[in-house]
């Protein structure tokens, strides 16, 4: 056919285009993918220059998807994942344990656990350039489907399709409470001793806090009991009980960072079965580096029984 056009569209012109229909704001998407704004217009510019359709409408507000727009922002995504695939494959194929992996971890694991994972990675995997980003369930999810973060380490289950799950270990949550407490420095509290308490959570989004919260609602706590938000980390949350503003929940592994620095706490533990949850690690079903990340799971179960938690055996 002799209407075959020349121009080629590149990566980087797909790469503009797709964050400014995700964001609907040159400057955002400028940021998003850390191109200068001049730059990212004339990338769209050369777009649509190279397909020969408009693709958006710039008005002095906002920016809008034209109806072609629309559909080619879906093949332009579609595009830049199979790039991804075919990156992380080639990465793969050449040699595990190289290259870049970037880990996603939930605020209440990171402090905690992070010293065994860089511990291990650096003495078993000295080749591979781990990048870690600490952020809340929704986002690293949001970062694994979007191909940002290859590997996330969080509290499971997450019930997300196309997400699977290498289960590594489970552990309890104790009370810490001020020291004069009535429950402080108990080892057999009822979980029903929840039902009255004033409890101190972490701020919405934080999934401990809705762990914590169904744990109350188990413990027969009505909705009316109170509960004061106020803390976006459990460092602030453990100095909030110290001033006797009230007790929380910490996950065991949290425990000797948060309470050792403080003599005004004391920590009361649970009669069994104690309240727990369990840590993953998570990737994308079928991901092509699954044996690798496989391997660095069971790793990682041999790394953490030193720890206060109950490592799952490989199977899950």
């Amino acid at each position: 056919m002799g209407g075959a056009r020349a121009k080629q569209p590149s990566l980087s012109q797909l790469r503009a285009f797709a964050a400014v229909a995700e964001y609907l704001h040159f400057r955002d998407a400028a940021a998003a993918i850390g191109m200068s704004q001049p730059a990212l217009s004339g990338a769209v510019s050369a777009l649509e220059d190279a397909l020969g359709v408009q693709l958006v409408e710039r008005t002095t507000r906002k920016v809008l998807l034209s109806p072609a727009g629309e559909r080619l922002a879906v093949r332009a995504r579609a595009v830049l994942e199979a790039v991804g695939e075919l990156m992380e494959e080639a990465e793969a194929v050449r040699a595990p344990f190289t290259g870049v992996l970037r880990l996603g971890v939930i605020p209440t694991v990171a402090p905690y656990l992070l010293p065994t994972v860089l511990t291990l990675v650096h003495e078993r995997y000295p080749d591979l350039d781990l990048q870690v980003h600490e952020e809340q369930t929704s986002s690293l999810l949001e970062g694994l489907a979007a191909g940002r973060l290859d590997l996330l380490l969080l509290a499971v289950p997450l019930g997300v399709p196309g997400v699977a799950e290498l289960p590594l270990f489970d552990e309890d949550f104790v009370l810490v409470t001020p020291r004069e407490h009535w429950l402080g420095g108990r080892e057999d509290i009822p979980r029903e001793a929840l039902k009255e308490l004033h409890l101190l959570l972490l701020d919405e989004g934080h999934c401990l806090r809705d762990q914590a919260l169904d744990i109350c609602r188990e413990a027969g706590r009505t909705e009316g009991a109170p509960v004061t938000t106020t803390a976006a980390g459990l460092s602030t949350l453990v100095q909030l009980v110290a001033g006797g503003l009230g007790v929380t929940l910490l996950p065991r592994t949290a425990v000797r960072v948060e309470t050792d620095r403080n003599d005004r706490l004391v920590t009361g533990y649970f009669a069994d079965p104690a309240p727990s949850r369990r840590v993953a690690l998570a990737m994308r079903t079928g991901a092509a580096r699954q044996s690798e990340f496989e391997t660095f799971a069971q790793a990682l179960r041999e790394a953490m029984r030193r720890l206060p938690v109950r490592v799952v055996a490989e199977a899950g």
